[in-house]
């Protein structure tokens, strides 16, 4: 890449991350009250390790989330928006998560135990699932 491009580039993309990091943190902090996670799981989903970190974030510090971050948090924001589609019960979709299911992909597990792998592709497979299960990516 050009010099001067990435200088142009780069800049657009770290404002962009920055103006969706607060609007993605409250969504997904949001959804783990909802779903009753635990600070580990959230931590866990958000692809942290360190605590610092989390409980910067939680309090709302200012930051520019890493792209794997605010992808991750797209794909819970999907999951829960998928749940409440098709559990139009505002309850049994927020506690979907936690139940143990037979499908394929769960083997009997909660969606949140895949989820736990800490592993993008996890997310991506319980959103995949929901969205197949509701027909359609809309």
């Amino acid at each position: 890449m050009d010099h001067d491009v990435a200088e142009q580039v780069l800049p657009a993309l770290s404002l962009d991350r920055k103006g969706l990091s607060g609007p993605a943190l409250r969504t997904f902090f949001r959804i783990s009250e909802l779903w009753r996670l635990s600070v580990a799981e959230q931590m866990t989903l958000l692809g942290l390790s360190a605590r610092s970190t989390y409980f910067k974030w939680k309090k709302g510090s200012e930051v520019a989330l890493p792209m794997d971050t605010l992808e991750r948090i797209s794909y819970i924001a999907g999951i829960y928006k998928a749940l409440q589609i098709l559990l139009p019960d505002e309850k049994a979709a927020d506690e979907w998560v936690k139940r143990p299911n037979a499908a394929p992909l769960f083997n009997g597990s909660s969606a949140l135990e895949r989820m736990m792998s800490g592993q993008v592709a996890d997310l991506f497979l319980v959103r995949q699932y929901l969205d197949a299960e509701r027909g359609g990516w809309a």
